[in-house]
């Protein structure tokens, strides 16, 4: 019913609310997702007379009384009461609320539950057809504005965890990235138990930000003997661990299996150690770069020499070189930097920097996964990382959780009626 109302797909002729008025329509106001009346700031006209304020929905009029509005002050300003069906009065302000029974087609319901009960892929699959490719890029920025707020939240609390320092809320988002989803937690795990301080005052070091690292994964204690760079690792981690009085995580966290071995934990934390030395103080020159390729500069770093001949400790391997590629910049931008840019854009009051995380997506070549392969498969091509992050979103929270009735495109199939494409209530 919320749905029939907001997108005015009821009988709009001859309205008379239950006690004979005629009742026009001008306004059905703001949907309200939060406590209080289902419809802000709704405007109606009942006879003559001009109404503003909100509207409450319900199946029966009844429900007023059952859920307590009549208790609560928020509903005073209700001006109309939208029903099923009407089976008693209400009184606000010691008068009858005006009350509109709605009058809709079946043929809303009916779609509706039809979408509800689809087991394909998307509910919409079979009828995906009508709507007009279009509508997905018409809505593409929404989504993706939803997609990078819905990590607001998650950033939030790592900022609050560290205190405000954006430096180190970044440091150990970025580190979750070089983790990949395989990795990603040890890895978040490895940066929050090796604050960026510490790293910080060996920056010109690369063996110590090795060693750091390496031995706060956990991976030097999987063996008593190496070859000599181990054991120099190990070495020299004692003495900082004691430094430092450092708590290393579990070795056993490291996923090794059905990795490419360019993805390797081992491969990863060394390229990972090349840019706390390469960059100081990322996060500013971040901010302060306007330009994806300068960006991508920043990320130009690869494994120190040992890893060339190597994918795992004390094991040798064909000698080449592996240096972080072009595919991991890109999912760094599109899991981090754009996401940390908009989220510090929007605490900050900085809309230019939101507006770059957007533009540095719609920059990148679009994503490749099995999702993206999928909309292509139904005609719907992402020809950026802005328009797949936003086919992503619209598969994973609207279509996944079947939200049809808050989807732009489930609405469009919902109010077909049965003989005409054009929507119901017209």
């Amino acid at each position: 019913m919320h749905f029939v109302w907001k997108h005015r797909l009821f009988n709009k002729n001859n309205l008379k609310t239950t006690s004979g008025e005629k009742l026009e329509i001008i306004s059905t106001g703001t949907h309200n997702g939060d406590s209080g009346p289902d419809f802000f700031n709704a405007r109606i006209r009942i006879g003559k007379t001009i109404w503003a304020g909100n509207v409450e929905i319900h199946q029966k009029s009844s429900d007023w009384y059952q859920h307590k509005h009549h208790e609560d002050e928020s509903y005073n300003n209700v001006i109309l009461h939208v029903v099923e069906k009407a089976d008693r009065d209400v009184l606000v302000n010691e008068r009858t609320l005006p009350c509109l029974e709605l009058k809709y087609s079946e043929k809303l319901k009916e779609n509706y539950l039809s979408l509800l009960q689809s087991e394909q892929w998307i509910a919409c699959q079979d009828r995906f057809h009508l709507i007009d490719p279009f509508e997905i890029k018409f809505w593409s920025g929404a989504l993706l504005s939803e997609r990078l707020l819905s990590k607001t939240g998650e950033i939030k609390q790592i900022l609050l965890q560290n205190k405000n320092d954006w430096n180190e809320t970044f440091y150990q988002l970025l580190a979750r990235n070089f983790g990949m989803r395989t990795n990603a937690l040890p890895f978040e795990m490895l940066a929050k138990a090796t604050p960026l301080h510490i790293l910080g005052k060996h920056k010109n070091n690369l063996f110590r930000i090795e060693a750091l690292l390496f031995g706060q994964s956990g991976l030097l204690n999987e063996e008593l003997i190496g070859d000599d760079y181990f054991l120099n690792l190990r070495n020299e981690y004692s003495f900082l661990y004691k430094k430092y009085t450092l708590k290393p995580v579990d070795a056993h966290l490291w996923k090794f299996m059905r990795l490419r071995p360019v993805n390797f934990p081992t491969i990863r934390i060394s390229q990972f150690a090349r840019l706390i030395c390469k960059s100081t103080a990322l996060f500013s020159k971040i901010l302060e770069t306007e330009n994806l390729k300068s960006l991508e500069s920043f990320f130009d770093v690869e494994s120190s020499e040992y890893w060339k001949s190597h994918y795992r400790f004390n094991k040798a391997s064909k000698n080449t070189g592996k240096k972080l590629g072009a595919s991991a910049f890109q999912n760094i931008v599109i899991n981090t930097i754009a996401p940390v840019l908009f989220v510090y854009g929007e605490l900050n009051g900085k809309a230019e920097l939101k507006d770059r995380a957007i533009r540095f997506l719609d920059e990148l070549p679009a994503e490749e996964n099995s999702v993206i392969s999928k909309w292509e498969e139904l005609g719907i091509q992402a020809c950026s990382a802005f328009e797949s992050q936003a086919l992503l979103q619209l598969k994973n929270v609207y279509c996944k959780n079947k939200k049809c009735l808050n989807c732009r495109l489930g609405a469009k199939i919902i109010s077909k009626t049965e003989n005409t494409d054009e929507p119901a209530g017209q």
